[in-house]
C-alpha cells in the first residue's frame, strides 16, 4: 500500500492521538500518548494533511470532475442506451450546454472543493496555532504543503465557476464572492509563496503530494490559461514555469504510452503528480462502470458488470492519424473477446446515431486505463493529475503563440515519437501545428453525416489542439483546452450546437446561493 493511501488510516490515529486525554487523572500512565510527550513523526503529517487530499478522488467518482470536463466537451457523450441512461436529462444538458444551477456535476465540483478547502483550512489553524506538536520546521513545510494543495482546489474552481470566494481561515463567517482575476491572482501568490518550502524529491514520501514540481506545473497551468482566467496572457512565464521542471531532470516520457495508466502506475518517472486509488481502501474509480458495456464483465471477468454509458464521439475517432499507437491505447473497439474461451462477446461499432438512443455496441469506449481481468466495481489505478508530456506540450504552445512555430514542433515531435513506428510519421512541422483542426466539426444525423455544420472558421492553432486531444483524450482536461482554442463556444460537434460565451464558466447551484447571500449568479444565467 502506497504511503499516501497509509494517510486514510494514519488520520483517525493521529486525530486519537492529538485529542483524547486520560479520563481519570489521578492514575499515573505510563503507556498513554500525550500532546506533552508526543512527537510527531513523518508519518502523522501525512495522515494530518490527508482530508485536503482524499477528495480529489471525485474526479473518477460518479458524475465527479471527469464527466464535468469530458461530457460538456466533444470527445466523450452519453447517450440513452437500452438499460437507460436519461437519468432525468442530465447527461443531454451537459452535452447541450442547457446546464441550469440545479446541474449536480458542476455543483459536486464546488461543494467537493469547498469541503476540500475548509478541510486544509482546519487543519491550517491547528498547526500554525502551535496546538500540535510539531517542529519548526514540519510547521513551515506543512503549512506550504496545505496552502499549494488549497490553490490546487482554487484552479479548479478558477476554471469551472471563476467567481467564488476565497476563503483561507477556518471561521463561520460568511465569505464574500470575489472574481475570477481575484482567484487567479490568489492561486498564483500562494504557490509562488509556498514553493521555496515544498519537497524537491521525487520519491514515496512525496507520492501522491503537492511537491514543488506540482506547484510548478500548476503555475505553468494557470499561466498558460491566464488569457480566459485573467483577460490577458502570460505565455513567457508559462515557458518558464515548464523550464524549471525540465531542467530539473527528474522526469521523461515514459517509452511506452499506455504505462502511464497502468494500474501498478506508481513508479512512473512521466508522473508529477498522481491521484491514488485503491479497488478496496479508496473505492471512488467508477468510471470505468459508466463506460463499458454491461457484457464487458465477461472480456474482463470483472466482479461487478458495468452499466454502458459513455462512449466516443465519432468525429473525435475519425480524426487520427493512422498509425498513431494512441488511438489502440486510448480506446476498446472492433471485436470484444471473452476472457475465458476467446468468443465474440460484441463488436463495438464507430456509430452513434443520435444521443437519444444508441444500441450498446454503438460507440468506442474508453480503454486508457489498464482493466485488469477480474476488475472490480472500482479501479486502483492512479490518476496522473499531472504528467511530464503536459510539461512539454505546454511549453509547445507557448512557443506556438509566440512565434516560434519550429521550436514548438521539435517538441511536439518528440512527445509523438513513442507513438509512431518511424520519425518521419512522428514528425510535424510550425506550419502543420498552426493549421486548421482535422476534425470535421458539425452536428451529425442519424446516419453520422453532417447536418448542420455551423461555425466553419478555421481554429487558430487547431492542429496544435488536435493533439493535445489524441495525446489526453479521456484526461478531464477537454473542455478547459476547447475554450482556449475558442472551439468550446462556437462549434457544433455530435448533437451539440453553441449556447453562447457565458457557458465557459457554470452556474453557482441555487442552494448555495440560496444559503450566501453574499453570492451572485454567474452571468448569463
Amino acid at each position: 500500500m502506497k504511503t499516501y493511501r497509509r494517510a486514510i488510516f494514519f488520520f483517525l490515529f493521529s486525530f486519537m492521538l492529538f485529542m483524547t486525554s486520560c479520563f481519570d487523572l489521578s492514575e499515573e500512565v505510563f503507556s498513554e500518548v500525550t500532546e506533552k510527550n508526543f512527537t510527531a513523526t513523518e508519518d502523522d503529517v501525512v495522515s494530518l494533511i490527508a482530508s485536503g487530499y482524499t477528495p480529489l478522488r471525485f474526479i473518477m467518482d460518479w458524475q465527479g470532475l471527469f464527466d464535468l470536463q469530458e461530457e460538456s466537451a466533444d470527445i466523450i457523450v452519453t447517450p440513452t442506451r437500452p438499460n437507460g441512461w436519461d437519468d432525468g436529462g442530465t447527461y443531454k444538458r451537459m452535452h447541450f450546454h442547457t446546464w441550469n444551477n440545479l446541474q449536480w456535476q458542476p455543483r459536486n465540483t464546488w461543494l467537493t472543493s469547498f469541503e476540500a478547502i475548509n478541510n486544509i483550512n482546519r487543519v491550517l489553524m491547528q498547526v500554525t496555532s502551535n496546538s500540535l506538536p510539531l517542529t519548526e520546521k514540519q510547521i513551515i513545510e506543512t503549512e506550504s504543503e496545505l496552502r499549494a494543495l488549497r490553490a490546487l482546489w482554487y484552479s479548479i474552481l478558477c476554471d469551472t465557476h471563476g467567481n467564488v470566494p476565497i476563503i483561507t481561515t477556518y471561521s463561520d463567517e460568511i465569505p464574500e464572492q470575489k472574481t475570477r482575476s481575484e482567484v487567479y491572482k490568489f492561486v498564483i501568490e500562494e504557490l509562488l509563496q509556498t514553493i521555496p518550502n515544498l519537497p524537491v524529491n521525487v520519491d514515496q514520501s512525496t507520492y501522491g503530494r503537492i511537491t514543488k514540481w506540482a506547484a510548478y506545473h500548476l503555475l505553468a497551468r494557470m499561466y498558460l490559461n491566464a488569457e480566459i482566467y485573467k483577460g490577458s496572457n502570460e505565455w513567457n512565464k508559462c515557458i518558464s514555469a515548464c523550464d524549471t521542471i525540465i531542467n530539473s531532470g527528474l522526469f521523461e516520457l515514459e517509452d511506452n504510452y499506455s504505462d502511464v495508466f497502468k494500474v501498478n502506475n506508481q513508479n512512473s518517472k512521466e508522473i508529477i503528480f498522481a491521484v491514488p486509488y485503491d479497488e478496496i481502501y479508496a473505492t471512488n474509480w467508477s468510471q470505468h462502470m459508466k463506460q463499458l458495456c454491461p457484457d464487458h464483465r465477461y472480456v474482463f471477468n470483472m466482479e461487478a458488470q458495468p452499466w454502458g454509458g459513455s462512449s466516443a464521439n465519432p468525429q473525435f475517432i475519425n480524426s487520427y492519424s493512422i498509425g498513431d499507437k494512441r488511438f489502440d491505447a486510448t480506446w476498446l473497439y472492433g471485436d470484444q473477446l471473452n476472457a475465458k474461451d476467446g468468443s465474440v462477446v460484441m463488436t463495438l461499432i464507430n456509430k452513434m446515431p443520435s444521443i437519444y438512443y444508441c444500441e450498446f455496441e454503438e460507440g468506442y469506449r474508453v480503454g486508457k486505463y489498464e482493466i485488469k481481468l477480474g476488475c472490480k466495481g472500482s479501479m486502483s489505478n492512479d490518476v496522473p493529475y499531472f504528467r511530464y508530456a503536459d510539461v512539454l506540450l505546454m511549453k509547445a504552445e507557448c512557443l506556438l503563440r509566440t512565434d516560434r512555430a519550429e521550436e514548438a514542433a521539435a517538441i511536439v515531435t518528440e512527445v509523438r515519437k513513442r507513438c509512431f513506428d518511424s520519425l518521419q510519421d512522428a514528425m510535424v512541422t510550425g506550419n502543420e501545428l498552426m493549421g486548421n483542426t482535422t476534425i470535421q466539426y458539425g452536428t451529425l444525423d442519424i446516419h453520422g453525416n453532417i447536418d448542420d455544420p455551423g461555425n466553419q472558421m478555421p481554429v487558430q492553432y487547431g492542429r496544435f489542439l488536435d493533439e493535445l486531444g489524441w495525446e489526453f483524450a479521456a484526461e478531464f482536461r477537454r473542455r478547459t483546452d476547447l475554450i482556449r482554442f475558442g472551439v468550446y463556444q462556437t462549434k457544433n460537434w455530435y448533437n451539440h450546437t453553441p449556447k453562447g460565451d457565458h457557458t465557459i464558466l457554470f452556474p453557482i447551484g441555487e442552494p448555495e446561493l440560496n444559503t450566501n447571500p453574499n453570492l451572485f449568479q454567474n452571468p448569463g444565467y
